[in-house]
């Protein structure tokens, strides 16, 4: 479970604070750019509607993978890249921060039964980075970052959540 705090700021703070540290200290990573896009992955993904954002041409709400991947070749230009980003996004919250959702997520009778969410995740936020020019020049090489280091933004990710759940514990006792 996600802390409730009172203000945008306090919870900004705290998913910085847990993963400046998670990934600084235990996992060796330091660059900034990449942290700060895990925060701001955090606090855009704390409201559900924004993981299901995503709609096709006719409207309709995506909430698979193979899906949103059908939408995206579908695309042209920004709508395609923020597709893809929005894929590598939504692989990598749910395999880093609640891989318990994956049964559920790919059970058989779901569209993304066959589909690797790791595999996905990596091409997509690799076609995410290749619109570097103009507006993306500055998100281009995080993206080709988190494509590259999936895996271990997935794990580190899964011990941010680990660290906010044992702060929120001790956080409850204390009040």
């Amino acid at each position: 479970m996600i802390p409730v705090f009172s203000r945008s700021d306090d919870l900004r703070r705290l998913f910085a604070a847990v993963t400046e540290q998670t990934f600084q200290t235990e996992l060796g990573v330091a660059d900034p750019k990449l942290i700060d896009y895990l925060v701001d992955l955090l606090l855009r993904f704390v409201r559900s509607d924004a993981i299901y954002r995503i709609r096709n041409t006719a409207g309709k709400r995506l909430e698979e993978v193979a899906e949103l991947i059908i939408e995206a070749e579908q695309r042209q230009a920004k709508p395609r890249r923020e597709i893809h980003r929005h894929i590598g996004d939504f692989t990598l919250f749910w395999s880093g921060v609640y891989p318990e959702a994956l049964p559920h997520l790919k059970a058989p009778d779901r569209q993304d039964h066959l589909v690797s969410y790791l595999d996905m995740g990596k091409r997509s936020y690799y076609i995410a980075s290749t619109f570097d020019d103009g507006p993306y020049e500055e998100e281009a090489p995080v993206l080709r970052r988190l494509s590259e280091e999936f895996e271990l933004c997935s794990y580190g990710l899964n011990r941010v959540r680990k660290e906010w759940q044992r702060s929120a514990v001790g956080n409850s006792e204390a009040g």
